[in-house]
């Protein structure tokens, strides 16, 4: 709108020069000019304008009104936009297309330019809440972390209270939310609450971004985190990276930030009157609630978390593997002598060949998997017999002790018999209570050690001491060994060991007492 009442009030009322008016309106000397010149022509003095309003007297001294001033702008729908800008490969340039395409359509008025588009955008973004302003695409990622606040669970027979985590997980474009009650923090609880995530959501995101915790970051770095083996093994199960967040910058996972700020309030708020007496109780409850979360409105957006995650997240993600992910444990080992390595107290058989070997282990809860150089070599049933429990496939043995070489089951022997005869006999017991020789060359190796520490007369002792009480172990040398027992003769062992103390009254005093007695019995009979 033109300011002409204001430059003739400045003229005519306050006596102004067309300098100091041009300055007071911000408008050109020659803008003023032009107003005094049409007011002239057209008659129109202070006092009649002085009566009419801006309009109407631009209205009396131009024909073409508001030739000068923009057309109306067509609204941009700053709701979808913020939508569309979390689905996959949109960006703020195709919508502002699409929208000048749609305006053009419509006729709905002049389309707003990009530089326009985008500050408008902009600003729509920084009304919304913290947690809302990062833009995620859809099915991209899902934020990980664990509740400062605890739930807990009570023993029903002892009343003791024992805290437990909450697990969060958030996807980023629709904020669906996943939580769940975990009695640790350790890795088997933390890959088990992923796959259960993955089972909820029925599809999976292509990143996971957890926090630099133990279980998922074995070497934490600010820049070249080093993952949890188990739970990278998880990780390429289902077709996913993993992306720790720094240490110390929140706003990484700002969404699982505020998501375990959401299952505080709505979830652990409302469960502070309730007792639970199992995880399985508690995690019911939780399940309950979280329904109501997902369920509920957004307040500066359309719709709520589930109706996000259906139209946005789900279409973009990636569809679940055929079969679920088994919990592994991965261990690094050599193999020994006998050609078996060592996992949870059992034993577990590879090529004969492979004696001295680094390989890595992977058990799961139904087998062991032993790989070479990161290939596979063997997998076996899982035992959960006695500690020392050998599992052995018969072509791993070799075909005879000799194919050892160095390590035959005579040599074993003869090198016990340097120490002395009842070692030899220990060594030979070992060997033959084994359903094959080779697998008592562990306990045989440990004897070697042992000699060297406690020295060849205390071991060969120790071993006679073994050999006249029936236990030819490893086990019963070295708890002889450790406790002197080498040092006492057998024989003071039958020697029983008699305290003399005035308060003891002994075996004559008791023989004194039945004489009495049987005195008094005669007596009452004559």
């Amino acid at each position: 709108m033109r300011k002409i009442r204001e430059v003739l009030r400045l003229k005519f009322e306050c006596q102004l020069g067309h300098r100091a008016i041009a300055a007071s309106c911000a408008i050109s000397k020659g803008s003023v000019s032009d107003y005094l010149t049409r007011a002239h022509e057209a008659g129109v003095t202070w006092e009649q304008a002085k009566a009419l309003d801006d309009g109407e007297v631009e209205r009396l001294l131009f024909r073409a009104v508001g030739w000068n001033e923009p057309s109306a702008r067509a609204a941009i729908d700053l709701a979808w936009v913020h939508g569309e800008l979390r689905r996959k490969g949109v960006t703020l340039q195709l919508l502002w297309l699409e929208y000048q395409e749609s305006v053009t359509k419509t006729g709905a008025g002049r389309p707003y330019q990009y530089s326009q588009f985008c500050d408008l955008y902009a600003g729509f973004r920084g009304r919304l809440a913290p947690s809302m302003r990062q833009v995620h695409r859809a099915g991209e990622k899902a934020f990980v972390d664990y509740s400062g606040g605890k739930p807990s669970i009570v023993d029903p027979e002892t009343g003791v209270v024992t805290d437990v985590e909450l697990f969060v997980m958030v996807l980023g474009a629709s904020n669906y939310t996943y939580a769940e009650a975990t009695l640790t923090q350790r890795i088997g609880d933390f890959v088990a609450s992923h796959v259960r995530a993955f089972d909820y959501f029925e599809c999976v995101t292509e990143i996971v971004v957890p926090d630099q915790l133990r279980s998922a970051v074995s070497g934490p770095h600010r820049y070249d985190p080093e993952i949890n083996r188990t739970y990278l093994e998880m990780a390429q199960h289902y077709g996913v990276a993993i992306i720790p967040a720094r240490p110390r910058k929140p706003r990484d996972k700002a969404k699982v930030e505020a998501g375990v700020l959401l299952a505080q309030r709505w979830i652990l708020a409302c469960l502070r009157h309730r007792t639970f007496f199992s995880l399985a109780e508690l995690n019911e409850a939780i399940a309950e609630l979280l329904e109501r979360l997902n369920a509920r409105p957004f307040q500066k957006l359309e719709g709520c978390r589930r109706s996000a995650f259906e139209s946005i997240d789900r279409p973009a993600m990636k569809p679940l593997p055929r079969d679920r992910y088994e919990l592994a444990d991965w261990k690094d080992a050599k193999v020994n002598i006998d050609y078996h390595v060592d996992y949870d107290g059992r034993l577990y058989s590879v090529d004969h060949k492979l004696i001295g070997s680094a390989v890595e282990i992977r058990a799961t809860s139904s087998m062991v998997e032993i790989l070479v150089n990161g290939q596979h070599h063997v997998v076996h049933r899982r035992s959960y017999g006695p500690k020392g429990t050998p599992v052995t496939l018969e072509a791993h043995r070799p075909k005879s002790h000799r194919d050892y070489g160095a390590w035959p089951p005579s040599r074993m022997v003869s090198w016990a018999a340097t120490i002395g005869p009842s070692a030899a006999s220990v060594v030979e017991r070992i060997l033959v209570d084994k359903p094959h020789p080779e697998q008592g060359y562990r306990s045989c190796m440990a004897l070697i050690r042992t000699a060297k520490a406690y020295g060849h007369q205390r071991t060969e002792a120790a071993c006679g001491r073994a050999l006249a009480i029936g236990s030819p172990t490893r086990k019963s040398v070295e708890a002889i060994l450790k406790r002197g027992l080498d040092r006492v003769p057998l024989a003071d062992e039958k020697t029983p060991n008699i305290v003399v103390h005035e308060n003891i009254r002994g075996g004559d005093y008791y023989d004194k007492e039945e004489q009495h007695d049987q005195r008094r019995d005669d007596e009452e009979v004559a």
